[in-house]
């Protein structure tokens, strides 16, 4: 249904508390659906200080946040392009991090499941690159905070340096360089693969291993915080 047809539909249902709901699950649904604008944007202090302290402290391995070795890992198959994982990035993950990952508990693992469009080859290049310099968590989260639409060409050369410089990545010319030689290629395809193995067929998708899970997992795609560390108590 389109705007205009949404619209009308609204217009024509009674007011009160029915109305009022149905407004704000309206909302909602084009705030997801949408991303975060067509030209996505460029970071701002106050966002590289959420990042910084949602973080900080934690340590950082490659793609991994957390302690490699803790108990439950969890992976999250990814694109940066999209807007549910925006979602996910900032009402679900946030708390596990918080909690379980800071505690110990779990570590989360971000692959790249490259399948919105081309842009999402250059981010998440520019994502694994931050990784060799434990900074990917960083990148990722900063990425979805400025996210624009989808295949809008706003994935930039301007827009990745902006990202990438304040995610602090120590060595921005060696993270510019990399990311851009093609040695990540491989990667990505070899996750997306992964995924695909998995039967994944969007993005974010979930695996979970630990003591008392057989191997690696397909998990549900958790719409709650809690979903999620329920999740990882069942696993250890």
């Amino acid at each position: 249904m389109d705007d205009a047809a949404r619209r009308q539909r609204l217009l024509q249902l009674s007011a009160g508390g029915v109305f009022l709901a149905i407004i704000v699950v309206v909302v909602v649904i084009i705030v997801v659906s949408s991303g975060g604008g067509d030209e996505g944007g460029e970071p701002t202090k106050a966002e590289g200080g959420e990042v910084g302290k949602l973080l900080t402290g934690i340590p950082q391995s490659a793609m991994t946040l957390g302690d490699p070795s803790a108990p439950v890992k969890v992976f999250e198959y990814g694109d940066l392009q999209c807007p549910y994982c925006k979602a996910n990035a900032e009402e679900v993950t946030p708390e596990v991090i918080e909690n379980q990952v800071r505690g110990g508990e779990a570590s989360i693992t971000f692959r790249n499941y490259v399948i919105i469009g081309p842009d999402s080859i250059p981010a998440g290049e520019a994502a694994l690159a931050a990784g060799a310099q434990n900074k990917a968590w960083n990148f990722i989260e900063l990425f979805y905070r400025n996210q624009g639409e989808e295949n809008s060409g706003y994935v930039t050369e301007k827009f990745i340096e902006s990202i990438g410089e304040s995610a602090g990545i120590p060595d921005l010319a060696k993270w510019n360089k990399e990311r851009k030689s093609g040695k990540y290629k491989k990667q990505l395809e070899a996750d997306t693969k992964e995924a695909e193995k998995l039967n994944f067929e969007g993005t974010p998708s979930f695996a979970i291993e630990g003591p008392k899970t057989n191997g690696l997992e397909p998990i549900s795609t958790p719409q709650t915080a809690g979903a999620l560390e329920e999740a990882i108590e069942n696993a250890r």
